[in-house]
């Protein structure tokens, strides 16, 4: 049995037009339509955006900290 995959979009109609198959004409065929998955989601949703630091060196909640007092 010889396979051949193709991506293709539904149209609006709801349907698809399959064009230049390696078949011949007249060849019994079977047809199976697989919903494509989903992207997964993101793991990292914050990975590649910008980091701005304001005052990076100055101290961080001291008046919490009971050594300094």
């Amino acid at each position: 049995m010889q396979a051949h995959r193709v991506k293709l979009t539904i149209e609006r109609d709801g349907t698809l037009t399959l064009r230049d198959i390696p078949f011949q004409a007249g060849e019994t065929v079977e047809v199976i339509i697989l919903a494509q998955p989903s992207p997964p989601e993101r793991r990292y949703p914050l990975r590649g955006t910008p980091v701005r630091y304001d005052r990076p060196t100055e101290p961080v909640a001291e008046e919490h900290w009971e050594v300094s007092r």
